[in-house]
């Protein structure tokens, strides 16, 4: 495998090229712009053989992938923000419609006030869409990732888009060396899209059209039942991926330094990278902390989720974003997941790191204490400033 120094971004593209895509709907939004530039770098050139569909908005780059998807193409697109949350109508019709789409999103704060930093809250906002979310760490994982959502979201028994997510900035404005899979490898992996007839070109038809109460509820239980067959497929197809490239990303939640630990930290995306060092930090002083990295959090890894409450009595849950509901989108969560179960450790809901303020190890050593000494409320804003420092808003 050639080991590339790339971005986030251009590991998304690089990972789209290799999938073999055949249409890619484009519209640019900040940090996200980069991956269809070097799409089009690649079409351009005849690297990739796709057609690349310049449409005036998010909106009609979804109306333009669920097309293309429903008449057997595969589909690529990349969104962020704003945009994600302009295709929101959409984004119901493409897993409604069961089309495989794949879509890079670039994790970037919603407005007002306007930002291009990142958090959370664009995807986890479209989380009870009805598609796969994934969210990674590094640009390795980025790459890697891509191909194994279109290998899971186009397998007969899912047939539902899915998103990876990369922190903005942070990954896709930051390179690193990524090792990427040869073509052989790509297409060993993953070959062609076997199309399912929902479209013929050249005919005549209707799909996605209107349905009485005697059905729809049926059709929705369908969508839901092969969400649930999202983790066994995503745990085959990730072995074979395993077999092919000799990676592993351990799953949809990984634990690190786990088994012995009085208190784990939940992460998503980069904050993972820096929580890891903090625990190995703690570790050296004699702290027994731990790691758990949520990659998938749609569909909810709950089996993962109880296994790891059955070995640890306390739990914090870092999130980037915030709801507006009871308490954070992945806390509120773990917390239902957790409500049946035998054992209900302690848990503790951390909002930081949001419309891109750093999450240093200062802060995530914060959090680890506030879990090891049982302090503070169940939901903390970390490090907000003082009132009299922010202007403008009451």
């Amino acid at each position: 495998m050639p080991q590339v120094v790339i971005s986030g971004n251009s590991a998304q593209a690089y990972a789209a090229k290799l999938a073999r895509v055949q249409v890619v709907p484009a519209y640019p939004i900040t940090p996200q712009t980069t991956i269809i530039e070097k799409i089009a770098d690649f079409v351009a050139s005849g690297e990739m053989k796709a057609q690349y569909v310049k449409v005036e908005s998010e909106h009609s780059a979804m109306a333009a992938g669920i097309s293309a998807a429903a008449l057997g193409a595969r589909v690529y697109t990349a969104s962020s923000s704003q945009g994600l949350l302009l295709m929101h109508e959409l984004l119901h019709w493409a897993s409604g419609a069961r089309t495989p789409i794949v879509m890079g999103v670039a994790n970037r704060a919603v407005a007002p006030p306007l930002s291009i930093w990142t958090d959370h809250t664009d995807t986890i906002s479209q989380r009870d869409t009805g598609w796969i979310q994934l969210y990674a760490e590094s640009g390795q994982e980025v790459v890697d990732t891509v191909l194994v959502a279109f290998r899971v979201a186009e397998h007969p028994e899912i047939l539902l888009p899915a998103m990876v997510a990369e922190d903005g900035f942070y990954l896709t404005h930051t390179v690193e060396p990524v090792d990427v899979p040869t073509q052989e490898q790509a297409d060993r992996f993953l070959p062609p899209r076997k199309t399912s007839g929902l479209l013929t070109p050249g005919v005549a038809g209707r799909y996605g059209s209107y349905i009485g109460p005697d059905l729809h509820m049926e059709f929705r239980a369908k969508v839901a039942e092969a969400m649930a067959r999202v983790p066994r497929i995503f745990a085959m197809a990730e072995e074979e991926y395993r077999r092919i490239t000799k990676r592993d990303h351990g799953g949809p939640m990984p634990l690190y330094r786990c088994d012995d630990a009085d208190a784990v930290l939940v992460t998503m995306g980069t904050a993972t990278t820096t929580a890891r060092s903090v625990v190995d930090a703690m570790r050296d002083k004699g702290e027994k902390v731990g790691l758990a990295k949520l990659r998938m959090f749609r569909p909810f890894p709950a089996d993962q989720v109880r296994e790891l409450a059955s070995i640890v009595d306390r739990i914090g849950i870092l999130d980037r974003s915030f709801t507006f509901g009871a308490t954070g989108a992945a806390h509120t969560e773990i917390a239902a997941t957790l409500y049946g179960s035998p054992h209900r450790p302690m848990l503790r809901d951390f909002i930081a790191g949001l419309g891109g303020r750093d999450i240093t190890p200062q802060t995530v050593t914060h959090m680890f204490e506030s879990l090891l000494n049982g302090r503070g409320p169940e939901i903390e804003w970390v490090g907000l400033k003082r009132r009299t420092e922010v202007i403008g808003y009451g």
